[in-house]
């Protein structure tokens, strides 16, 4: 078990794969740690580095009370790529780990060489939306937006799985300031005019079952960055790497190979 000591937090992260090899790093969804990307690793090239860590707030990472925004969320990754001195990465980034990936890539483009945006967008929902979503989880807790959540994440037959509880039971026992505190990074997040400015390979993933971030959004985002590619997984919700990761790993893999990193 591995913690990165950035000063003011302490991430957990894991590198899987040839520590010697080209890196990709994965940065999860709202309300996920790590374990988000077990399904689709032992199907991709085994020659590369892979190194995946819960964001703040999520998994073992410490937690924070407050607000995040997304520069600090951005920053933290940032740090932890320096402290792993990890440069010309693949950043597969989902939902608010998308949204991580276009902050970053404006940032850093000496850390990012391509970047895969699965189920996100440049900007998620609105403020009062979230205003919403932030004050129902502080009067009753992540348990009281389960089942509405669940039912954005996962298709109908996935949400009849027996693993799909695993699932549930990843969301509500992830902290409340975490799950909160990232609420509010997605809220204050507009990116449509950042994103424009980039310009490096780019893989758009959605899933025709999401309710959280629709393909039509997924494929607004990519199509802000010249020559982006945009790829839509069937039978699958926000989180199509559970629900389809055969097809999710051939997808990246195939954008590896296109894209020189393996």
């Amino acid at each position: 078990m591995r913690m990165a000591n950035l000063g003011d937090i302490r991430l957990h992260y894991r590198i899987d794969g040839n520590p010697n090899g080209r890196p990709v790093v994965f940065a999860n969804s709202l309300g996920t740690d790590l374990r988000l990307w077990d399904q689709v690793l032992p199907l991709l090239p085994q020659d590369l580095k892979y190194i995946r860590y819960d964001k703040r707030g999520h998994g073992l990472s410490e937690c924070p009370e407050g607000a995040y925004t997304m520069g600090t969320l951005v920053r933290d990754v940032e740090r932890l790529m320096d402290h792993l001195a990890v440069k010309d990465a693949m950043f597969v980034g989902l939902s608010i780990g998308g949204m991580i990936a276009q902050g970053l890539a404006v940032k850093r483009l000496d850390l990012v060489r391509a970047m895969v945006l699965s189920n996100t967008g440049a900007k998620i929902g609105t403020v009062e939306m979230w205003d919403q979503r932030i004050a129902a989880v502080k009067a009753g807790g992540i348990e009281a937006l389960a089942d509405s959540i669940m039912q954005r994440w996962f298709s109908g037959p996935f949400r009849e799985t027996e693993e799909f509880h695993a699932w549930r039971n990843m969301l509500t026992r992830q902290p409340q300031d975490g799950y909160t505190g990232c609420s509010a990074a997605i809220s204050g997040t507009d990116f449509y005019a950042t994103t424009a400015t980039l310009r490096l390979p780019t893989l758009g993933i959605a899933g025709t079952e999401d309710g959280s971030t629709p393909p039509d959004l997924v494929k607004e985002t990519v199509d802000l960055v010249p020559g982006s590619q945009f790829h839509l997984i069937r039978k699958a919700g926000h989180l199509p790497c559970v629900e389809q990761p055969e097809e999710y790993a051939a997808t990246l893999t195939r954008f590896f190979k296109e894209t020189g990193h393996v």
